[in-house]
């Protein structure tokens, strides 16, 4: 089948946070304003200038059979529970070929992280070094691979339309639904498990983000570190966990009777060409994104009533964000509720995009917008109506949101979704 005109909808969902371990915690933590991000426990975190984290509220090795886990990155741990929730959200009771509503040929996945399994390369250097050659992990090579999470993933569910890996740093996982929609869309595949991952809290990544003033070193009051457009901000803070939904053509959904969520009309893409770790003042990449989306779907400004922001709660990208939006969006602006749910989760990189898309999904589905906890004192550079501390409704009909990511590189991704 060939088309490029193929209406795309989320009949799953499945997420593993800092928040909670499925997607319903996550929802939940979420609406209620809840912090993840505490302090980091082990003498291996002693002296570093940043000590906190968002750590993930369930341990992966803890929910997987663990000869499973023992092969796994905890990336991998991380998207595999997400994709297995978001299969069984779908309404598919078995990997495909088994459950006949779905052909493996006809199914794909496309889960991105950021750094892939950099601590499954840091803890087997150190058994080499400290034990011997003989002591290192036979499987580390196919646990430490970027594209480990999404094959695996294809492994549970048997897909065989295809195994991508977008890597894009923290747009990574927004790219990965957004290349998803474009299969389906376009005919090479009716059904796809797309999303993001990332497993990054140790000693190494946590100094080098610290070193590059990227983090926030509030380690006396975790839960208040991560403050998105508060003039008090200071940087990110580091989170872990994966966020996966099930796409399919809405044909194919429909002829299942399957429950949809909503559409995904599509994403907007651009490049900064600025900075490798900063991004462009102005917003003009941001912006270029935005138009791009506008030009590749039927999405009217004026729809949109619902952003989930990158907003990472750094003084440069809060506000050129900011800055991106009011120049596309202009007076429509002003309707849109803004929230930046990276205040709750932290940054989880290449896993972002994922866990965001999530919980627009769930915003659109519900009609309310999570709230942005942690802005005391609002830069008044942020031009935009941010929810804070408690939840808004979202207006009835048909309303659209828009959840952006951003990544070092300067990788720009801009994903549109629509109520059905």
């Amino acid at each position: 089948m060939s088309s490029t005109n193929r209406t795309v909808v989320v009949t799953g969902i499945g997420a593993t946070t800092p928040l909670g371990g499925d997607s319903a915690s996550t929802w939940d933590g979420l609406l209620a304003g809840r912090s993840g991000v505490r302090p980091l426990e082990g003498e291996r975190y002693v002296g570093l200038p940043v000590r906190i984290a968002a750590v993930a509220a369930v341990d992966p090795g803890d929910v997987l059979p663990r000869p499973l886990a023992r092969r796994l990155d905890r990336s991998a741990q991380f998207a595999l529970i997400a994709a297995r929730e978001a299969w069984a959200d779908a309404g598919y009771t078995a990997k495909a070929g088994e459950d006949t509503a779905v052909d493996p040929d006809r199914l794909g996945t496309v889960i991105a992280s950021g750094i892939g399994g950099v601590t499954t390369l840091l803890d087997q250097y150190d058994v080499l070094k400290e034990r011997g050659e003989r002591r290192v992990s036979p499987h580390t090579v196919p646990m430490l691979m970027p594209n480990s999470p999404s094959a695996n993933v294809s492994l549970e569910v048997g897909a065989r339309a295809g195994v991508h890996t977008p890597v894009s740093a923290c747009a990574s996982g927004a790219e990965a639904i957004g290349y998803a929609v474009e299969m389906i869309r376009t005919g090479r595949a009716d059904v796809v498990v797309a999303g993001g991952t990332e497993a990054a809290i140790h000693p190494l990544p946590i100094a080098a983000f610290a070193n590059m003033m990227a983090m926030s070193k509030n380690n006396d009051e975790p839960t208040k570190a991560s403050r998105p457009y508060d003039t008090a901000r200071d940087g990110f803070v580091l989170g872990e966990g994966a966020g996966v939904v099930v796409l399919e053509s809405a044909e194919h959904a429909a002829a299942r009777g399957a429950r949809a969520y909503c559409e995904v009309l599509g994403q907007g893409l651009s490049s900064d060409a600025h900075h490798i770790a900063q991004p462009e003042p102005t917003g003009r990449g941001i912006a270029k994104a935005m138009e791009n989306l506008l030009d590749n779907t039927d999405l009217k400004p004026s729809e949109v009533m619902h952003l989930n922001a990158h907003a990472t709660s750094t003084p440069q990208g809060d506000v050129a964000e900011v800055k991106a939006l009011r120049r596309v969006l202009g007076d429509d602006l002003d309707h849109v509720a803004v929230s930046a749910t990276k205040s709750m989760t932290g940054h989880l990189l290449g896993g972002a995009g994922g866990i965001e898309t999530v919980a627009t999904v769930l915003a659109l589905y519900h009609r309310v917008a999570p709230p942005t906890i942690n802005v005391d004192d609002l830069d008044a550079e942020v031009d935009a109506d941010i929810v804070r501390d408690t939840p808004r409704a979202l207006p009835t009909g048909t309303i659209a949101a828009i959840n952006n990511s951003f990544g070092f590189g300067g990788h720009n991704v801009v994903l549109a979704l629509r109520t059905i």
